[in-house]
């Protein structure tokens, strides 16, 4: 099933570095910010990746927890999250559950080829648990600035 605008998320257990399980209600109360991305230690996804560190004080003083989410496996993502000193938690999707059900696979073409691939976007869910903004296909340059303005709003209301 996949996630709807200003509707609740489906039950869903992943698992991240450090351990983590996480469910849409482990962070109750808090906002979540998931951003799915393509493919970890490559460019975009390392400056998309850094510029979420560097603002990640700032997410924190909103209200919000940030995870990255590829279909890396987990010892990728723990060299990753060490190689570029990431304060977050890392989503191995391996198998593609949270991809599909987020809508975030798409066919790509890369040197000629027809590849699968994962659309850089980013979801916010409220701290009840409600997906209230989605972006995809995004761009990296501007986007965490665009994500932070977004939970800050939310905090407001």
């Amino acid at each position: 099933m996949t996630p709807a605008l200003n509707k609740a998320l489906p039950e869903f257990e992943a698992l991240a570095t450090n351990g983590v399980k996480f469910t849409p209600h482990a962070f109750q109360g808090r906002a979540v910010v998931l951003y799915f991305y393509p493919k970890d230690h490559t460019p975009g996804c390392t400056t998309e990746a850094m510029q979420f560190r560097d603002m990640h004080a700032e997410f924190v003083k909103a209200g919000a927890v940030v995870f990255g989410v590829s279909r890396d496996n987990m010892a990728s993502h723990d060299k990753f999250k060490q190689a570029v000193d990431l304060p977050f938690e890392l989503i191995a999707d391996t198998e593609e559950k949270l991809c599909h059900m987020f809508g975030v696979v798409k066919n790509k073409i890369m040197y000629g080829k027809k590849v699968k691939g994962i659309e850089r976007s980013t979801f916010l869910i409220d701290g009840n648990g409600v997906l209230v903004a989605e972006w995809r296909g995004i761009k990296v340059a501007g986007h965490v600035e665009e994500v932070l303005k977004a939970v800050k709003e939310l905090k407001k209301a």
